[in-house]
């Protein structure tokens, strides 16, 4: 069942609205991005998210295929959400990162299902060999 949940930054500067069933899964991928931010992700349609704050002062950086835009805070350096367009997974997506929600039960995140995608060897579908590190 969607739940909403409240996300941000570190300093509050970004700050979301999401519509999100955390329960369908949660993710955390090997690439060469999201391990070093030891990013855990959610996916959403756009219309599941709001921003509810200016845009100014967020951040968006793009790498390989610019398919994704991670959004950063470019005062804190968090990075509570990105967007993008990938066919494979069923094209406009917003991904919130779980780890900035302000509103979730620790008991709950303890819970979370996690998919592990090896992104590092552009073998998404798949986990890594070793996940204990992410």
């Amino acid at each position: 069942m969607k739940t909403t949940y409240k996300g941000s930054c570190h300093c509050g500067r970004i700050r979301y609205e999401v519509d999100v069933d955390l329960e369908v899964g949660t993710s955390r991928c090997n690439c060469s991005y999201c391990s070093k931010l030891r990013y855990w992700g959610a996916t959403v349609k756009p219309e599941d998210f709001r921003l509810m704050c200016e845009e100014t002062g967020i951040g968006d950086y793009q790498f390989a295929t610019m398919s994704g835009h991670h959004r950063f805070c470019t005062t804190c350096g968090a990075s509570p959400y990105g967007h993008g367009y990938v066919e494979q997974i069923g094209g406009a997506f917003v991904s919130i990162n779980v780890a900035c929600l302000d509103d979730v039960d620790p008991a709950v995140l303890a819970s979370l299902p996690i998919q592990y995608m090896d992104g590092l060897h552009n073998n998404w579908w798949n986990p890594p060999a070793e996940t204990r590190y992410m």
